[in-house]
């Protein structure tokens, strides 16, 4: 069953990823830190399913970012945030990600980044995406990917560059 979008407190936190304060997002500043998990799902070729955010979404729409991401919001961590955005964002259910690296971001928007990696073959037709918050999802090959970040990197979200490493370890 999917939960609906709440507007929670986000957890804001120090340079060192300590929680401070909340805040709701309204009234997040630009030198607010604060967290995001992200998925990054991959088949057992190596493909890599990426989502594009919608066209609606106030930072960043219509451009290409992870399977799945989201803000950490009071009560939650950010594991418990990825489960619940992987279910809202596409309908992903009973899925273990692996933990990978926490990535402190500087980029027009200052946050904590955990990224969690997921290894499973889905077909696209089977995902349930919510379209107020992902417009479309797309299996890239990852070569064409690796060529498209270089090339093209205005489709991505800023820091895509970063992805590259994670690329390079998948299959």
């Amino acid at each position: 069953m999917s939960r609906k979008f709440s507007e929670g407190n986000i957890i804001i936190v120090d340079k060192y990823d300590k929680q401070i304060s909340t805040k709701k997002r309204s009234l997040i500043r630009s030198d607010d830190i604060y967290r995001v998990s992200a998925l990054w799902i991959a088949d057992k070729m190596g493909n890599v399913l990426l989502a594009k955010r919608a066209s609606t979404k106030k930072n960043d729409p219509g451009k290409w970012g992870p399977t799945v991401a989201g803000t950490i919001e009071e009560g939650e961590t950010y594991t418990t945030n990825i489960l619940k955005e992987a279910e809202e964002e596409l309908g992903i259910f009973d899925i273990s990600p692996e933990q990978g690296p926490k990535i402190f971001n500087k980029g027009k928007h200052l946050h904590f980044t955990q990224w969690f990696f997921f290894t499973r073959d889905y077909y696209i037709s089977d995902l349930k995406i919510n379209s107020e918050e992902v417009a479309e999802v797309k299996w890239f090959i990852k070569d064409e990917l690796l060529i498209l970040l270089k090339e093209q990197p205005a489709m991505f979200l800023d820091g895509a560059s970063t992805w590259v490493k994670f690329i390079n370890k998948s299959k």
